[in-house]
């Protein structure tokens, strides 16, 4: 949620915001009117029920002959602050509705646009030549018996899968290999939840454009998480943290469900979008004024795992209109990805400011009253890393060399050799 004095204060600052997102502008107004409005009816009811206090007391000192006439007036003026509250409870409401459709107030710098309108931060590695046809992930893992994506479908249904020998070994290892890196930046270890309430999902902002995207369970009231994000955000719904010894940080390893809605037809072929995954997410709660370069923290860390890893990638900048609602910047670690002559996300790094921390309560002390903190979340190590890991790092007979730093996960283990099929 963004901050109502902001509102109040520097609206246009909002409405610019808005506008480079390519949203509504006319919700700042909206916004305007419903705090406006939910002012007023709050000021109403409480000036009635301080008249029905005073009143009360009237009453309490009357003569007995007097107090039967200023019964009808009691009986009004109950009715009248039962009203006033009904109001400014509907005003109240319809007020954090119209707060709450607003995004998180993009930082300046951020590329104006939308999905195509990102800029190229920094370019690393090149790209990989061959001196023969790369085959793609799906055909080398085939290969090497590590992916089913046929039994998976017969199982889960389409864009479901099983991991298989070193497939299941290989995420293990990139997985492994994020967590030392992450416990050695100072990250605390957390397997969390992967079923969350509703206010836990809508507090992180999940529940906006992209809800169709989320699992949810009717039956429970419980929604299916795409990200670790989700429950590390809730953890500290509700309190005030200490952050006079720096930053809070969090690496939640968990399983990630999205339904892909709208996406079909897209990536079909092997894993790059599929409805379920494993993931390794920072999480980071900060103080609003160390935010922006925690957030370079992060990228850094998910560079070194991506060089570790004997990637090319580039890094970019998103534009506003792809950000997400929470997000006010968001960077992109794309690898290349030979088969498609493209760079394709890997990992993606936001910086929510004090948006999730406002919708969920979440604050620490500041100059002698609790504030909001900042959170930042950005993924380490997830299961579509094996698809630029392995067109990366193959070889003419369909074997694939291991990255040293993968090596000690996965018992020394140099080369990954096609086996027969069972």
């Amino acid at each position: 949620m963004i901050d109502p004095q902001l509102l109040r204060d520097a609206p246009d600052v909002i409405r610019r915001s808005q506008e480079s997102r390519g949203d509504s502008v006319e919700a700042v107004d909206d916004a305007i009117a419903a705090d406006a409005a939910r002012r007023s009816a709050l000021s109403e009811f409480e000036r009635l029920r301080a008249e029905q206090n005073v009143f009360g007391k009237r009453v309490a000192a009357a003569a007995k002959e007097d107090k039967a006439a200023l019964v009808a007036q009691v009986q009004q003026l109950a009715a009248d602050v039962k009203v006033a509250q009904t109001a400014a409870g509907e005003a109240e409401s319809s007020y954090n509705s119209a707060i709450r459709s607003i995004a998180n107030i993009v930082l300046d710098g951020v590329p104006a646009g939308g999905e195509a309108n990102f800029e190229v931060l920094r370019e690393i590695g090149g790209t990989p030549a061959f001196d023969f046809e790369p085959k793609d992930h799906l055909e080398l893992a085939e290969g090497l018996d590590a992916i089913d994506m046929e039994r998976g479908a017969k199982v889960g249904g389409s864009r479901f899968y099983f991991l298989k020998g070193i497939g299941a070994r290989l995420e293990l290892a990139i997985m492994s290999l994020g967590l030392d890196r992450a416990l050695g930046a100072g990250f605390i270890p957390v397997i969390p939840p992967t079923l969350v309430r509703p206010e836990i999902m809508e507090g992180t902002g999940f529940l906006g454009e992209h809800a169709d995207e989320v699992y949810y369970l009717p039956a429970d009231d419980l929604y299916l998480t795409g990200t670790s994000e989700v429950a590390l955000a809730g953890l500290h719904s509700d309190e005030i943290l200490d952050l006079t010894e720096g930053p809070i940080r969090y690496a939640g390893w968990s399983t990630c469900y999205r339904r892909e809605a709208g996406s079909y037809g897209k990536d079909t072929r092997g894993i790059i979008r599929v409805h379920q995954f494993n993931k390794l997410e920072m999480f980071v709660y900060t103080t609003p004024d160390q935010a922006e370069e925690e957030h370079n923290r992060l990228v850094a860390w998910q560079e070194g795992m991506l060089q570790s890893l004997g990637l090319s990638y580039r890094v970019i900048d998103v534009a506003a209109g792809d950000l997400g609602s929470s997000a006010a910047r968001k960077f992109d670690v794309e690898a290349w990805v030979p088969t498609q002559g493209a760079y394709r996300e890997l990992t993606s790094t936001s910086n929510c400011t004090t948006y999730q921390a406002r919708r969920l309560s979440i604050r620490h002390r500041g100059d002698g009253k609790a504030e909001p903190v900042a959170t930042l979340n950005g993924t380490l190590a997830t299961t579509r890393w094996i698809v630029a890991l392995l067109e990366t790092h193959q070889q003419a007979d369909g074997s694939v060399l291991v990255p040293e730093a993968l090596r000690p996960y996965l018992g020394g283990l140099e080369l990954l050799v096609p086996i027969a099929k069972r």
